[in-house]
């Protein structure tokens, strides 16, 4: 018998049902049940609860397109039972038991507690949950917790503080309370940056104007985790656990934590304390996973972060995003808006009021809040902007310096970091990376979404080429088919003379090879595109490849590349050619870097 849900999970941090630790689970698509089911599921949990000695606290049933997602409360030590918890409560309250012994990691079988009678299955639950206890570790979290001082706990290892002010232990020997150094440590400055696009830009301007600041600053993004913009573990990191790495850097000033949406849902937030939040945009991305079908959906999710903001911390939104503008009304933080126009009526309210906001007035970056109405600098001069051509960047920009305004930056040091930025192309790399081969253009950037694409592709002109344009697309196979038809018709509009179609190596997620290919090829042709301008090319180098050996004088390629190998395998060889002073129709560097 198939598993009546498709996902169970711990929930690590504040998330998007409650402000605690908990677990949840993913009902099963195409399951049949009712209210009632949904009612008895909260009921078994209640039980499980009184039987475990666990304290009452909040349950969440939500319905969905899909389904439903199921959530409760439980002590932060025993979220593994908890887990079991909520699947023993959902197999009862379908009358059914689970048929098949639970695998663990390691590999090995036990059984699961839903294959057996109900007074049997709390039973066994209890043991699990006592087994699991860690009362040392209660004792340490309430103490941190009342001294106001991070404190972040894996499966390995535990540290309280952050940055120069954390010490950490093995799970396995922790120290008792009076034997913790409290007095050396403490929290150091905090951001979390979220949003739909943008985030890791942000996230990049936001640590280098905290390092031109004066503070050695950590920071995580899909890139890997950072020290003073030095790697010190690529992946991608835009979840708790590259969120805890950059917190426990020993030398760590300050932090900036890329937070992603798939981090948020799965465990929740690593922090839940910090300094200021930024939520960039919301566009349609991620539908269909953990319940998340619709741009309110996707925004409530995000706003997550809400939840890490203090009474003297700062949450940082787009005012030109309509779906933040509407769920702002039920947020109790301060907030602080950017928009394009810094006359925007929103923000010069909330500048009446005394609130933060930064925009564009006259061609010049505006910032008010710690300083009073402060401009940047003319947008047109930041590097970032494209000349002012890059609309989405101008967000990041102006989210970038509200946070760091909330971070008690003098606007100043944001000024001279704003005039410099993204001059370098170490300072942003795969976001809007360009070279120029004679009349030959070509872009690298991480666009992923019809926004994204859309921004990118008016950025650098697609709209009002001269010449021919080839475009690399792909996408990771955790979108829902409409999302990937939906990457492939805005290509489509901007009509390329050629696109080739790719897989995104370690990112198919579940998808057979050439599967995402196979969806986008057929948007394109229904969008128009001619078949002989499609091709197909799975190797995301190879793939940019292609398009580089066929570009004439004139041509523009784009090439959005998303795994970050394939990506500095693509920039080595552009930066080779650019060092050879290579021209359209001369051959090609090897993908080893020798001649080709």
């Amino acid at each position: 018998m198939p598993e009546p849900f498709v996902d169970s999970r711990r929930l690590t941090g504040c998330n998007l049902y409650f402000d605690a630790t908990g677990a949840a689970l993913e009902t099963a698509p195409g399951l049949a049940f009712d209210d009632a089911t949904l009612a008895r599921w909260a009921d078994n949990i209640a039980a499980a609860r009184d039987t475990l000695g666990w304290p009452a606290g909040e349950v969440h049933v939500r319905r969905h397109r899909s389904g439903a997602s199921l959530a409760f409360a439980a002590p932060f030590d025993q979220l593994y039972a908890a887990t079991e918890v909520a699947e023993w409560a959902w197999y009862d309250a379908l009358g059914l038991q689970a048929t098949e012994p639970v695998v663990d990691d390691e590999g090995a079988s036990r059984s699961h507690a839903a294959t057996f009678p109900r007074d049997e299955a709390l039973r066994r639950l209890q043991g699990l949950a006592a087994g699991e206890a860690r009362p040392a570790l209660v004792a340490l979290r309430a103490q941190a917790t009342a001294r106001g001082l991070p404190f972040l706990a894996d499966d390995d290892v535990v540290s309280i503080g952050a940055g120069t002010g954390a010490r950490s232990w093995p799970i396995q020997a922790l120290p008792v309370v009076d034997d913790v150094p409290w007095s050396q440590l403490h929290a150091i400055p905090a951001a979390l940056v979220t949003g739909s696009n943008g985030k890791t830009t942000t996230v990049r301007l936001l640590a280098a104007i905290l390092r031109a600041h004066g503070l050695h600053t950590a920071h995580s993004c899909t890139e890997g985790v950072y020290f003073d913009n030095a790697l010190i573990e690529g992946g991608d990191f835009s979840g708790p656990g590259g969120a805890r790495t950059a917190l426990r850097h020993a030398e760590a000033q300050a932090a900036v934590l890329e937070t992603a949406r798939g981090g948020i849902l799965r465990r929740g937030l690593a922090l839940c304390d910090a300094d200021v939040a930024v939520v960039t945009n919301i566009s349609a991305d991620h539908f269909g996973e953990y319940g998340v079908h619709d741009l309110g959906d996707l925004a409530a999710a995000k706003l997550v972060v809400a939840r890490a903001i203090g009474s003297d911390g700062l949450l940082v939104l787009n005012a030109d995003d309509p779906i933040l503008l509407r769920q702002s009304a039920m947020l109790a933080c301060a907030i602080g808006w950017f928009a394009a126009d810094y006359d925007l009526p929103l923000l010069a309210a909330h500048r009446a009021r005394g609130g933060a906001t930064c925009g564009v007035r006259a061609g010049e970056l505006w910032l008010s809040g710690a300083h009073d109405g402060a401009t940047l600098g003319a947008v047109a001069a930041m590097p970032l902007t494209l000349e002012g051509r890059a609309a989405y960047n101008i967000g990041n920009i102006a989210a970038a310096a509200l946070a760091a305004s909330a971070m008690d930056v003098p606007a100043q040091t944001i000024v001279g970091v704003l005039a410099g930025f993204g001059a370098s192309p170490d300072d942003n790399p795969g976001r809007l990376q360009a070279w120029r081969f004679g009349q030959a253009r070509v872009v690298v950037d991480y666009a992923h979404n019809p926004d994204g694409l859309r921004g990118l592709l008016h950025a650098i002109g697609a709209d009002a080429r001269q010449g021919r344009m080839g475009v690399m697309l792909g996408h990771a196979g955790n979108r829902e088919d409409d999302d990937l038809r939906a990457v492939a018709t805005t290509v489509a509009g901007y009509r390329p003379e050629r696109v080739i179609l790719k897989d995104i190596a370690g990112y198919e997620r579940g998808r057979q090879p050439g599967e995402i290919a196979a969806i986008m090829r057929q948007a394109l042709r229904e969008a128009g595109l001619a078949d002989e301008r499609i091709q197909t090319h799975l190797d995301e180098v190879a793939a940019a490849r292609l398009l580089l050996q066929d570009m004439r004088d004139g041509d523009l390629v784009v090439l959005p590349i998303h795994e970050t190998a394939a990506r500095d395998a693509v920039v080595a060889a552009l930066d080779a050619m650019r060092a050879r002073q290579w021209r359209p129709g001369d051959p090609l560097p090897e993908r080893n870097g020798t001649s080709a």
